[in-house]
């Protein structure tokens, strides 16, 4: 007997309060469809970085033995749900009916794939277009996803634009967050053009924190193409996450002493923040996107 779609989703939303508060919280503000729709989402997300880094929940990463039998599983699953087949495994189980129910296009669901192809190949960037790039198939394909799940149309280029900014500044603060833990690993997100100025972790991280403030900024301007529920959703997300890279940028050298996060009451505050912004998020249409950012790929 397969499990329900009720029961799918009470695992997505089990995977997504461990593995990332932050978006949890945020989650809480979007109307009961577009939530449960973004928790499947998450949590098929969330499967293939755990299986791609040997972690559980986004935790504790490892370097693992097999990069590429841990790709071929990603791919194998991920096509059997893209192609409505049960397979057995609920996150991506998650990944074939949110597909089907909101008309995700495959397209985007590879690109992401192709960003854990990057990492098995042991790949590092030489320059910030190289790693802008990288940020996009991890992290900004999923935002132009999550656009979709909230009713944005596939068509609507200028609105996933907007989505994608705020996957590349929740990309770059976990990169500035993950510095210590990544090299540990022996990945290397930053471009070698960069590191070829400096080598002090110090200076990256602001730069990388710059980077995401710029792209979290650009993110607003497609909230007017929202729901004032979905845009709460993701102006608070933005505010919450945002406040990941600010804080590495603070602390300096001991932003790595311990894992950087935000508070529950921080979490609150951004929840009640964003009321408002969501609230006056017209202020937004009509502004053209920054014209020096880096613009995603187009089929």
């Amino acid at each position: 007997m397969t499990p329900s779609r009720d029961a799918i989703v009470a695992t997505a939303g089990e995977s997504i309060a461990v593995g990332s508060k932050s978006f949890a919280a945020a989650s809480r503000l979007f109307d009961r469809a577009t939530r449960e729709r973004a928790w499947l989402l998450y949590a098929w997300c969330r499967a293939c970085d755990d299986l791609a880094d040997g972690q559980e929940h986004g935790h504790e990463m490892v370097v693992v033995s097999d990069p590429e039998v841990r790709l071929a599983t990603i791919r194998a699953r991920t096509q059997a749900a893209l192609d409505g087949q049960w397979v057995g495994d609920p996150a991506f189980d998650a990944l074939r009916i949110v597909v089907a129910e909101t008309g995700i296009p495959h397209r985007l669901v590879w690109d992401v794939v192709q960003g854990f192809a990057l990492d098995a190949a042991g790949w590092r960037p030489a320059s910030e277009a190289d790693l802008m790039q990288y940020c996009y198939h991890v992290a900004g394909a999923v935002g132009c996803m999550m656009a979709v799940v909230m009713g944005v149309s596939p068509d609507d280029q200028a609105t996933l634009d907007r989505a994608c900014d705020l996957g590349l500044a929740f990309q770059l603060a976990n990169i500035a967050r993950d510095l210590a833990e990544d090299e540990a690993a022996g990945r290397c997100y930053l471009p070698a053009a960069w590191l070829a100025e400096t080598q002090d972790r110090v200076v990256l991280a602001r730069r990388l924190a710059e980077r995401a403030e710029a792209y979290e900024a650009s993110a607003r301007g497609g909230t007017p193409a929202l729901s004032f529920r979905s845009a709460w959703a993701v102006l608070a997300a933005a505010g919450i996450y945002g406040d990941i890279a600010r804080r590495v940028a603070e602390r300096g050298a001991g932003a790595w002493d311990a894992r950087v996060s935000t508070t529950k009451a921080e979490k609150l505050g951004w929840i009640v923040r964003a009321y408002g912004q969501a609230r006056g998020r017209a202020q937004y249409r009509g502004k053209p996107r920054p014209a020096n950012l880096w613009t995603r790929p187009r089929e």
